[in-house]
């Protein structure tokens, strides 16, 4: 790509207004404005997938990011559903799956209207449809900038995900430097010095988590983003894991009775707030929850129905699918491993196959 070297000139007014407010403010009597943005641009130099153009307002960052890529597509939200907005040509499965890469996962707002939605599912969900419609290389001006940066940053840190998974290129335009760390970009562009740098990959910030027993009426504060239903048994253990002290995810532990076994636990539910999906922040709870729990002796399954959470149990080494996905067996009604709280759906089961805890975490968590 050549050089960036952008000039934009536009008329000044010469109205009474304008005349009294240059005088007003002594503003120099011209005929023209001129804007320019001159610098090395050397993007063709090397492969990558995540660019950051980044700076404080009126810096020049939509202007490069339209000059020099393209103008970002431009979404209309009017269906009765969300997923209803999405190009017709797009499967179900990929709409899914670029709504869950964005940490769009809160299944029943993918059923409501855009107007309905929160700002950070707004953020979300426009992601996903500019990811899945905006060709090869998609940009996307005033990144986050209607966001809290919670959920900016774990934003960023998803689409990133998703851009190299598929070999696509993603430009952002931003003010926001907190950004960078996050969004991992290949390279940064500051058009306020025109600045140019290539910068490696790094690992995401580490966000401070922990886990703990948490009583049955914190069950309130997920239960409406879970993709069945809110309810769950009473007589469930239930854990949290907290992000600087704020309940992010939550799992509920039910005792499974089992003809031939009675060390089984199952996973009841497991919720994630909007705000950090897009984490794993999830996997990272029940993972330490069924080191705990084998540390005790017993036995942890869960028993997704939810795609991605399958295909997620199914990529990880201490889960083992030991029943695919598939219509459950009604007829077997002494096994509440099979039916319960599944009815019909067709629900995989993974077991927990990982290293066991300490005594002392198992002891603080289920004693």
């Amino acid at each position: 790509m050549p050089p960036i070297d952008v000039v934009i000139e536009t008329a000044i007014s010469t109205s009474i207004r304008a005349q009294q407010l240059s005088s007003m403010f002594d503003v120099p009597a011209e005929d023209r404005a001129r804007l320019e943005w001159h610098g090395e641009f050397p993007i063709e130099t090397k492969p990558w997938h995540v660019g950051l153009i980044v700076g404080p307002s009126g810096a020049g960052k939509t202007t490069i990011l339209r000059r020099t890529f393209a103008d970002p597509i431009d979404l209309t939200w009017g269906g009765a559903s969300v997923i209803d907005d999405f190009s017709p040509g797009l499967s179900v499965d990929a709409i899914s799956q670029a709504c869950m890469a964005v940490g769009f996962n809160t299944i029943p707002a993918w059923l409501r209207p855009y107007g309905v939605l929160s700002n950070g599912e707004k953020f979300r969900v426009d992601l996903a449809r500019r990811l899945l419609e905006g060709g090869d290389l998609i940009a996307v001006d005033e990144f986050t900038s209607v966001v809290d940066r919670q959920v900016a940053k774990i934003g960023s840190h998803a689409v990133q995900k998703w851009a190299r998974g598929k070999g696509r290129q993603f430009v952002a335009a931003t003010c926001h430097y907190d950004l960078e760390d996050w969004l991992q970009p290949d390279w940064v562009l500051e058009p306020a010095t025109m600045t140019f740098r290539w910068r490696a990959v790094q690992r995401r910030p580490e966000l401070a988590c922990t886990i703990a027993r948490v009583p049955y009426s914190t069950w309130k504060i997920f239960s409406r983003f879970h993709y069945l239903t809110a309810e769950m048994h009473p007589t469930a253990r239930c854990f949290a894991l907290f992000v600087d002290d704020q309940p992010a995810a939550f799992s509920g532990m039910l005792y499974r009775p089992h003809p031939k076994a009675d060390d089984i636990y199952g996973l009841s539910r497991t919720v994630v707030l909007p705000d950090f999906q897009g984490l794993g922040l999830v996997f990272a709870l029940n993972d330490r929850l069924g080191a705990v729990y084998k540390a005790k002796g017993f036995r942890m399954h869960t028993y997704p129905a939810h795609p991605g959470f399958i295909r997620s149990f199914d990529r990880s080494p201490v889960w083992r699918m030991i029943r695919p996905p598939g219509l459950v067996n009604n007829a077997n009604r002494h096994n509440r491993d099979e039916i319960g709280q599944f009815g019909g759906r067709p629900c995989a089961v993974f077991a927990y196959v990982g290293p066991a805890a300490t005594k002392a975490e198992a002891a603080m968590l289920l004693d």
